[in-house]
């Protein structure tokens, strides 16, 4: 196998340069890392990281195996009055907890345009977790934003080449979907159902390509 395939396949993650990350985080977010702070996080990304999937997850790896790695891009703010609003935004996905989950960031505005001041009605700082469960076939998937202060649970499917989120916000129904997935492009929307339990609107979109 190629290493372009392997990558595309998200079998190979390099925890080192992980490792390499948080150390550049913890020093844009407070200024002075302490060689002890550096360390713990480290071995906090060396233990919680791993370089593919479980054998146990089989052919589900691949639902968000071909997510793995770095992407940039824009985001389409569609809850606004007018015009959507864009905004730069980053993702990240990893293979984590030996194999049997994936977890992800999701930034925007991205770590960039926020240091420049460049800000938004949209924002985003937070994680999701993703865990294959044997018994429904699905992913249960949490979403957990701190600076929003906004927890979401989904379950994720995959269906045909998309793969398709459903859970509930504020008690109404949402749908999150990743599609038009190729090797180096994907889109993602958000979507809720209207209050006629028939019409989907959607929320937010977001264009990523990759950048690793």
């Amino acid at each position: 196998m190629t290493r372009a395939a392997a990558r595309r396949r998200g079998k190979f993650l390099q925890v080192s340069l992980a490792r390499d990350r948080y150390t550049v985080d913890m020093t844009a977010s407070t200024g002075h890392p302490s060689a002890t702070a550096t360390a713990s996080a480290s071995a906090a990304a060396e233990a919680l990281l791993a370089a593919g999937p479980h054998p146990s997850l089989g052919a589900h790896a691949d639902t968000y195996g071909r997510l793995i790695g770095r992407w940039t891009g824009e985001v389409r703010n569609h809850m606004v009055a007018g015009p959507p609003q864009t905004a730069s935004i980053e993702v990240s996905f990893a293979w984590a907890l030996d194999g049997r989950a994936v977890q992800d960031t999701w930034i925007t505005p991205s770590r960039a345009d926020r240091a420049a001041g460049r800000m938004a009605l949209l924002h985003w700082f937070g994680t999701t977790l993703r865990v294959f469960d044997p018994n429904s076939e699905s992913w249960r998937t949490l979403w957990w934003d701190p600076e929003s202060a906004i927890r979401i649970e989904l379950e994720g499917r995959r269906q045909g080449d998309d793969i398709v989120q459903l859970g509930t916000r504020g008690g109404r129904p949402i749908r999150w979907t990743f599609s038009r997935i190729t090797r180096d492009s994907l889109l993602w929307q958000g979507h809720i159902l209207e209050a006629d339990g028939a019409t989907w609107r959607l929320e937010v979109e977001v264009l990523l390509r990759r950048a690793d």
